[in-house]
């Protein structure tokens, strides 16, 4: 059994896809500090509607074209290893939101070749 197997928490991280973090976007630089610490994989989705703590709203829609449309980032991991990790996404992030909820790992395994 793999060790991701079983209970774990899924972190949701929220944010722009405008925003950064030295130079490069916010949610390439948590992806690449999840991968850096060894974490077990994160996933960057790219929403076509959405608003957050502002009430701004950001859509794909033509007529009203955001240049900042919503980006969530995941990652399931254990709950130690979130816990450690948040103070830096919490460093790194300046306007968003990270949840967490319990996952119940099924599968976890690499991509046959």
């Amino acid at each position: 059994m793999h060790g991701l197997m079983g209970e774990r928490v899924l972190m949701r991280i929220h944010i722009g896809e405008r925003d950064r973090y030295q130079g490069k976007p916010l949610y390439a630089a948590i992806v690449e500090l999840l991968r850096k610490k060894h974490y077990s994989g994160a996933t960057v989705f790219r929403g076509i509607m959405g608003f957050g703590a502002t009430s701004t709203l950001h859509t794909d829609r033509i007529e009203v074209l955001s240049m900042d449309l919503p980006v969530v980032v995941e990652c399931v991991e254990k709950t130690e290893r979130i816990d450690a990790i948040l103070p830096e996404l919490d460093e790194m992030i300046g306007g968003g939101l990270i949840t967490l909820e319990r996952a119940n790992v099924i599968v976890y395994r690499p991509h046959p070749d």
